[in-house]
């Protein structure tokens, strides 16, 4: 094969969009690009800390990815700080209130498989195991969402799962039971909407984070 064939082959496959299931990384390790607070503005780069993003101290609810993703497989890492609370906000529609227009997966440094524990979808379903490593120690979480199916994995265990289509009334888990979101029936939310990593009031940190097609 002569080279002019080669050069153009090789421009060829450079050219080629990735495929649809190829992990595509939202965070660059070492700098703020593609994050935004709740504001619209672009994430100070003193957030990125030891390759990670710590969104405590920034002054915005939640720190956010740029684009809003539909059906997602989002895959990180996490660490917290002694007695944090944090949490993981998917489909957010408006950043402005991600507490109504999102659902929160629940990260604590707690033992517990509550309404609010770690892998929880935060005050609708608890975990079925409590699958974190101690405070300080690096977990994983994969969190797959596809259409109302919503399944979150730490450390390479299924801890709760969902599906929205069950939850049609404001106010209301599907066995009739209350829980705070009186104001929205969380199976009408938007199946697209942001991602987001939550400051409340203490130390936490994300790497490493990815999302591809499910």
């Amino acid at each position: 094969m002569t080279l002019p064939r080669i050069a153009l082959l090789a421009a060829a496959f450079a050219a080629a969009p990735a495929f649809a299931d190829d992990a595509k990384p939202l965070f660059d390790g070492s700098s703020p690009a593609g994050w935004i607070l709740t504001d619209g503005k672009p994430l100070p780069e003193k957030f990125i800390q030891d390759g990670a993003i710590n969104p405590h101290g920034t002054g915005s609810y939640i720190v956010s990815y740029k684009e809003k993703l539909g059906d997602f497989v989002v895959d990180f890492d996490y660490k917290l700080s002694k007695g944090c609370n944090s949490g993981v906000f998917i489909r957010v529609n408006d950043l402005k209130d991600p507490v109504y227009t999102g659902i929160e997966i629940a990260l604590d440094d707690t033992k517990g498989t509550g309404m609010h524990d770690t892998g929880a979808f935060y005050d609708l379903v608890p975990p079925k195991v409590n699958a974190q490593k101690p405070a300080g120690e690096w977990n994983h979480m994969t969190i797959t969402a596809k259409g109302a199916h919503i399944k979150v994995e730490i450390n390479g265990k299924e801890v709760s799962t969902i599906n929205l289509d069950e939850w049609n009334e404001p106010g209301k888990r599907p066995d009739g039971s209350n829980h705070k979101f009186e104001k929205v029936a969380i199976g009408k939310l938007d199946r697209e909407g942001y991602l987001g990593f939550q400051d409340h009031g203490q130390d936490c940190w994300y790497k490493n984070i990815t999302f591809k097609k499910p």
